[in-house]
């Protein structure tokens, strides 16, 4: 079968102007269905449709390019939302060297490769949701439930997706394996110097939503043994989580409490009522149900302590998830010759669409450096140069995956 070979500066080229939707800075905001994001899908779409692509868009926004009627093609892409204040290469790189892998492919007669970009993986509305509803671990019908942290509801806000194009479902039957070129998102390959990692598996990640209850009260006449301060039990809470964890958790166990909102929230009121967010990460699932466990005997042995009220709700978790030994090893196949003596094998400790995508099709993925370890921060940035050879060495693994 024909191979084929990138144009890095189209890539580059097409990778700027999606930078500038949304763009803030040195980095991106450009949320799940906000104005930036349905902009920047609209322009995507018209991109594929310039390669010779044929545009699908499915009920919650993901954007797909096909090679006309072509089923059973390998599909490569990643997600272009951001966080809120988010870099202009999480996930963005990913689709546009999909976009632009499709694209070369085309040129040269073949084969058959399709590209994405799916929505809201950032997690506006839920963690990944484009690609879980997509692969049917979420079903529409409980998407449309969900809520933004502004009361947005889903099933509203995918409405816009009609703004970018036809709507109608996109068969994940359509497709026989899935690849994602990624940022690595942290500092092991800026630290090393080495330039490309080939992703051997990626984390699994469970996170709860919980509240303290105690007794708003004034700031001034209410006596310190008297206090019902939900503040002061998160405090302790997390002062006691990071004691009892640390016993029990490896090297790559990460947790975090990352969203509080304090009720009243003023200078002179005892904080009453405390929400916030706990979310943890391993490559073991086994541990991921034990972190449940003391994190939830914590949280309770402090609310009695505290004389308050402990409450937790919606419990998500995505488990650890292998990459295909078969695409594995043809990535690193392409990273010896791309980049010898300058790549590894690696975990991945961020969350990607594959993760979901891989419980239906044989899925890899290939890391780029990050400098400084940044991600999620408008200071993310990789080198022009490991941007291309990300793409190049992405590209060669494509080929010797389909000849």
């Amino acid at each position: 079968m024909t191979r084929f070979q990138i144009d890095g500066e189209r890539m580059l080229a097409d990778l700027g102007k999606l930078r500038t939707f949304g763009a803030c800075g040195n980095g991106v905001k450009r949320r799940a269905f906000t104005d930036a994001d349905i902009a920047s899908r609209k322009w995507l779409a018209t991109r594929m449709t310039e390669a010779g692509l044929t545009v699908h868009i499915d009920p919650v926004g993901n954007v797909f390019g096909m090679p006309g009627e072509a089923t059973n093609c390998i599909l490569v892409g990643s997600h272009s939302d951001t966080q809120p204040e988010g870099g202009w290469l999480d996930g963005a790189l990913g689709v546009i060297v999909g976009l632009e892998v499709a694209r070369a492919a085309r040129e040269a007669g073949g084969p058959p490769i399709a590209c994405v970009s799916f929505q809201d993986e950032e997690g506006r509305f839920s963690t990944l949701t484009g690609s879980r509803v997509w692969t049917g671990a979420l079903s529409l019908e409980d998407a449309d439930q969900l809520v933004d942290a502004d009361g947005a509801c889903f099933a509203q806000e995918r409405q816009k997706a009609a703004q970018i194009g036809p709507v109608a479902n996109v068969p994940p039957e359509w497709f026989r394996a899935f690849l994602e070129l990624h940022i690595e998102q942290g500092p092991v390959l800026d630290t090393t110097g080495e330039r490309i990692g080939v992703v051997s598996d990626i984390v699994g990640i469970a996170g709860e939503r919980m509240s303290f209850i105690g007794e708003q009260n004034h700031a001034g006449t209410t006596p310190m043994r008297l206090r019902k301060d939900a503040f002061q039990a998160l405090v302790r809470f997390t002062d006691a989580l990071n004691t009892k964890l640390r016993t029990i958790v490896g090297p790559a166990t990460v947790w975090t409490i990352g969203h509080v909102v304090v009720h009243p929230n003023a200078a002179s009121v005892v904080p009453g009522r405390v929400d916030f967010s706990v979310q943890w990460r391993d490559p073991s699932d086994r541990l991921l149900q034990d972190m449940r466990t003391v994190i939830h005997q914590t949280a309770k042995e402090t609310a009695d302590t505290n004389g308050i009220e402990w409450q937790h709700s919606n419990y998500n978790a995505i488990p650890a998830t292998r990459c295909d030994p078969t695409i594995v090893s043809v990535l690193e196949r392409a990273a010896r010759t791309a980049a010898p003596n300058a790549w590894r094998p690696m975990t991945s400790g961020a969350l990607h669409d594959a993760a979901n995508v891989s419980k239906l099709m044989p899925m890899g993925m290939l890391f780029v450096p990050s400098i400084n370890g940044i991600s999620h921060n408008f200071d993310e940035d990789t080198a022009i140069a490991d941007l291309v050879l990300g793409a190049q060495t992405f590209a060669q693994a494509v080929n010797l995956l389909v000849n």
